[in-house]
């Protein structure tokens, strides 16, 4: 069976949007007004959860060796992200001062200054990450900033999964408890619950509806009015919430409440119109970060806190426009380079688990 490469563009194009949002909601603080970073929302992390229900089957085997096996690639990049924030402490503190380190998390801002630096390990941080527990990296804040998206990856795709397997004539009644209960949350915002709950019923919605979606084609006269009922939506938007929520689309992303559902579902809309009408034969640089988008979405963390270090000298000396452009760029310029040394890195990481799983089932 032969790669769709559309899959693969559009999760290129879609990692390169979350390279253009991590670039405007982090350093772009600095200097991107605010119309420009809700606009970056257009295409966000909704359409992965979208391109894995198209993707997704039934197989438990197949479906948990795959959880299981980014489970070990996500370990191996912590523990080597891990080394990497105590090494440099560490080069801090012996070479420069405390006073020099502090100088230099201060450009992150005050929310991701680090308060404790110390030359000791703290190997609670290592933990806690391995069991998705997410606390800061100080030197590379935006990388733990972006991983919530991978937690409820796992807890969705395994109810996914469930439901595929032991419910495969009743998804619709899933999607009908998703949005449901999607709509109790908004509609009584003061039972919306904490934790997980509200982001895995509105992106297990997207996910089984795009299963659904598999194989199948929106017929053309159906297009216009799909488009119509986004427009629709986004007018009564407006009209309900006032214009101000405009700028509140972010605030509205975490947990997902209406606002911000009605603004992903253009790019959601989007995919699902060129979902096998748009034909990708040749592989080119957008499909090639779509077969690494594990290993980019690792990147861009980094490369997204490095860039705060262009942009602090430079956001005075140039229009806001053209710094954007340049350091988007530039951005995604360092998130293919450092993917590149991921994937290095990645296989060094299971050679030596290869070789330890070699030694201890070696009979003694």
């Amino acid at each position: 069976m032969n790669r769709d490469l559309y899959i693969d563009f559009a999760k290129g194009l879609a990692t390169i949007s979350i390279i253009f949002i991590h670039t405007a909601f982090w350093s772009g603080q600095l200097y991107i007004p605010a119309e420009v970073r809700v606009f970056s929302l257009v295409f966000d992390v909704a359409l992965f959860y979208a391109l894995s229900g198209i993707t997704s089957g039934s197989n438990i085997e197949k479906t948990l060796y795959r959880l299981l096996k980014l489970q070990i690639t996500y370990m191996i990049f912590v523990t080597f992200l891990f080394f990497l924030d105590y090494f440099f402490k560490v080069f801090g503190l012996s070479f420069f001062s405390l006073e020099w380190l502090q100088s230099f998390y201060s450009t992150f801002g005050s929310k991701y200054s680090a308060i404790n630096i110390s030359a000791e390990p703290q190997w609670q941080n290592l933990g806690n990450w391995y069991l998705h527990q997410y606390t800061n990296a100080d030197t590379f804040p935006v990388v733990m900033g972006s991983f919530w998206y991978l937690r409820v990856y796992f807890i969705l795709t395994v109810f996914g999964l469930l439901i595929l397997r032991f419910f495969p004539k009743h998804i619709n009644w899933f999607i009908g408890i998703c949005v449901t209960l999607t709509l109790l949350f908004n509609i009584f915002p003061e039972i919306y619950p904490s934790g997980q709950v509200g982001y895995v019923a509105f992106y297990l919605c997207i996910f089984l509806i795009a299963n659904k979606m598999r194989g199948k084609k929106i017929p053309t006269k159906i297009i216009p009015v799909l488009y119509g009922v986004v427009a629709a939506a986004l007018i009564w938007m407006f009209w309900y919430y006032g214009n101000e929520i405009f700028y509140k689309i972010n605030r509205n992303k975490f947990p997902p409440k209406i606002p911000y559902i009605i603004w992903s579902l253009f790019s959601l809309v989007t995919l699902f119109v060129f979902y096998n009408r748009l034909k990708i034969t040749k592989e080119n640089f957008i499909t090639y970060i779509g077969k690494n988008a594990i290993f980019f979405y690792f990147a861009q963390g980094i490369s997204s806190s490095l860039i705060y270090f262009l942009v602090a000298p430079l956001k005075d000396n140039m229009p806001w426009w053209l710094l954007m452009v340049l350091i988007y760029a530039f951005n995604i310029l360092i998130a293919y380079a450092i993917s590149a040394g991921l994937k290095k890195v990645d296989d060094l990481g299971w050679k030596i688990l290869e070789f330890l799983r070699r030694k201890t089932a070696a009979k003694i």
